[in-house]
């Protein structure tokens, strides 16, 4: 069985996000979705919330999962017994970083490979980051995430 992790923080989960777990989802036997604590980075949600969110957004894919992580990733992928990384390229600026990832992974764990996908051309501009924004500014965001972020977001920034 292809188990694949696509990990992330997903802060929030977008439909760029969606975009490709759903396509990597008609390519390998099974995806987790693994939810980074990230604290580093200081996400706006909690990580039961960016779960939760995940979790909801991918309901109706059969072989996906959504955890929560905050161990090293290639440990979670021996934990899980997979030896695939998914990761998604938006644009150049995206490569290098992702490279330099892919490369240190390989180092930690040689028999694990990364997998790059590009999101369809609709969702190659939508960032969590950008989408934060807007919505912290009161924008409307609902053409970008599904509609169960719209309103954590909503209840996050506006209330």
């Amino acid at each position: 069985m292809n188990i694949v992790v696509y990990p992330g923080t997903f802060d929030p989960i977008t439909n760029g996000h969606y975009d490709l777990i759903e396509r990597a989802a008609r390519m390998f036997d099974h995806i987790i979705v693994a939810v980074a604590s990230s604290p580093g980075k200081k996400p706006a949600l909690d990580l039961d919330t960016r779960v939760a969110l995940a979790r909801n957004v991918v309901a109706t894919l059969d072989n996906v999962d959504v955890i929560g992580f905050s161990c090293l990733l290639t440990e979670l992928l021996d934990k899980k017994g997979a030896r695939i990384i998914l990761r998604g390229l938006r644009a150049v600026s995206d490569f290098e970083y992702e490279l330099q990832l892919a490369n240190m992974n390989r180092a930690q764990a040689p028999h694990v490979e990364s997998v790059f996908l590009t999101p369809a051309v609709e969702n190659s501009y939508i960032s969590s980051t950008i989408v934060r924004e807007i919505a912290r500014l009161g924008g409307d965001i609902s053409k970008h995430v599904h509609p169960k972020v719209v309103e954590a977001l909503d209840n996050l920034y506006n209330t």
